[in-house]
This record gives C-alpha cells, sequence and structure tokens, in this order.
C-alpha cells in the first residue's frame, strides 16, 4: 500500500515556491498491541467517561476541555473556541533561515518526517534546493501550523530528498544543570584513562539501526505462540550482576589484558569492530487475532 502524506503545503526561499508533502518516518503499526479483556468473561472491554463527583457516565457530546487556574477554577473552552484562537494554517514551510546541521542539540528533537515533493512539477526546485543546502552544509529553521499548533521543524537534506523534524520549544526541554549540574567533578588520567580509550578504540564500528532487536516484541511474541501452541515458553538467560570492587582490575579484563600489570605497559593494538551484515527482516508476528 502506497504511504500517506498527512501533511501537504508549500516550500518557500525567496521567489522560488515549490509543493511539498509530509510522510511519517516512524510508525507504531508492527508493534505488539494488546486489548484490555475482561478475565473471567475473555471479553473486550470499553472506557468510559464519569463525572468523579456524582460517579455517572458523560456523553460524548457532554465533553469540553477545561483549564485549571491556580485557584483550583476550570476554566471550560469549547473545541470552536479553541479552534478560533490558533493561528490559521497557511501551508506554508518558509525557509527564512540556514544553519550548520550539527547546530541544534538533538534533547530539542521530537520527531522526524520525510519531506518529498507534492507533484513531478515541483520536482526541479525540490532537488536544488536540497542540493544547495547539502553543497552548504547547512539545515532549515522553518516555522508553521502542524496538526493544529504552531511547531518549529529543522528541514535537512536526507540522501535524495529531506527530512523535516519538529523540534521541542525551550521551556519543553529541561534544564542539562537541573539533573547534570551536581555531579561533582573527577579527575581521571594515566593508564586507567588509557585502558578505557583503547577500550572504546576496540569497539569502534558504524550505526546500522539492523544491528538492534526489538528484545521486548520478540518475547511477547514468543510467549503468544506457546499459548497457542500449548507449551512453556522459552526462557532467555539471565545477565549474571556485575559485583566489580576493582576499577582497574574491570579496565584490565575488559581490555583483554588480564591481571598482569606488566601487560597493560605494551602497546595496546589498534583493532575495529565488525560490522554485521544487516539480516533481512522476518515477520515473528504469531497467527490468528492480536493478544488480548
Amino acid at each position: 500500500m502506497a504511504a500517506r502524506a498527512i501533511w501537504r503545503g508549500d516550500l518557500v526561499i525567496g521567489e522560488l515556491n515549490c509543493p511539498v508533502a509530509l510522510y511519517s518516518a516512524v510508525t507504531a503499526q508492527e508493534r505488539v498491541s494488546f486489548h484490555i479483556v475482561n478475565r473471567d468473561t475473555g471479553h473486550r472491554v470499553r472506557r468510559e467517561y464519569v463525572d468523579a463527583d456524582t460517579g455517572r457516565g458523560v456523553d460524548n457530546d457532554d465533553l469540553v476541555k477545561g483549564y485549571e487556574t491556580s485557584e483550583g477554577q476550570s476554566i471550560l473552552l469549547s473545541p470552536e473556541e479553541i479552534r478560533d484562537a490558533v493561528p490559521e494554517a497557511d501551508k506554508t514551510l518558509d525557509m527564512m533561515r540556514f544553519i550548520p546541521c550539527d547546530e541544534v542539540d538533538t534533547v530539542f528533537f521530537e520527531r522526524p518526517y520525510f519531506l518529498a515533493p507534492g507533484n513531478r512539477q515541483a520536482l526541479e526546485v525540490y532537488d536544488l534546493v536540497r542540493e544547495a543546502m547539502e553543497a552548504k552544509g547547512v539545515a532549515a529553521l522553518v516555522e508553521t501550523v502542524l496538526f493544529r499548533r504552531v511547531r518549529s521543524l529543522l528541514i535537512r537534506p536526507h540522501g535524495k530528498g529531506m527530512i523535516a523534524t519538529t523540534l521541542n520549544f525551550d521551556y519543553e526541554v529541561r534544564s542539562a544543570k537541573e539533573i547534570l549540574g551536581d555531579i561533582p567533578a573527577v579527575k581521571i588520567e594515566g593508564e586507567m584513562l588509557d585502558l578505557a580509550r583503547h577500550i572504546i578504540e576496540t569497539k569502534t564500528g558504524e550505526f546500522d539501526p539492523a544491528d538492534f532487536e526489538d528484545h521486548y516484541e520478540e518475547a511477547v511474541i514468543e510467549l503468544v505462540k506457546a499459548k497457542i501452541a500449548g507449551r512453556k515458553p522459552k526462557r532467555l538467560p539471565k545477565r549474571k550482576a556485575s559485583n566489580v570492587t576493582d576499577l582497574m582490575a574491570a579496565l584490565r579484563k575488559s581490555a583483554g589484558l588480564g591481571e598482569d600489570r606488566k601487560a597493560a605497559a605494551k602497546p595496546v593494538k589498534k583493532t575495529t569492530a565488525r560490522r554485521s551484515t544487516p539480516k533481512q527482516s522476518q515477520s515473528k508476528r504469531p497467527p490468528g487475532r492480536k493478544a488480548g
């Protein structure tokens, strides 16, 4: 089935105008999902809204959004009022500022989207903009109304196309000092630092998403298959707990130097971790309906 655009508009740079379309770059459709089921009957259950004070059910037509003030008062807001208050979507991505591709801290990255030409007539302008940005090594910051909210996006060249990533606002990102500010400074030097660097060098490689597997999904699928077949599920071996009491000894062992202190003085041979060949993904989803 062909991918469906979730947003269509125009990419604008100066006097150039290019119809574009946004497509989700990530999806959760292949993940195992569950229904909520009544244990006694095996029937699915449904959720309903209940008035917190009266305990009576509330119809969907009577549901409105409410903003609670610091005094505990609820300010009711209808969908029409919220719609009228939000800026209208002009369906444009105006590329007004260009920055180096690596200038934005990844902590501000929210969700990626593929940004593709909106039609065949847009190909020339689209490719011109992409190639110019790639040649300069820059990304574009734009602002638009997306999904009824004003959003900031970072647009970057990506292969033959471009990626548009929505950005978190400044007030949404917690200060690093709040979490990391109280970490005391520790001075690491000498043999200990050399060993740590050697371990990193021997494990240096490239990022390949095919190297990583969703073990949670695999475990749940195996559990469902075992239930269907009436057998016990396979048990994964548990990782042994590590009890490091000597940091230097642990470093030597990790570097393959054993316990001999003199061995640490020998020149370490630099190696590069092999990049595993991506395996062709195969569906492991069990037959039948979704898990209950």
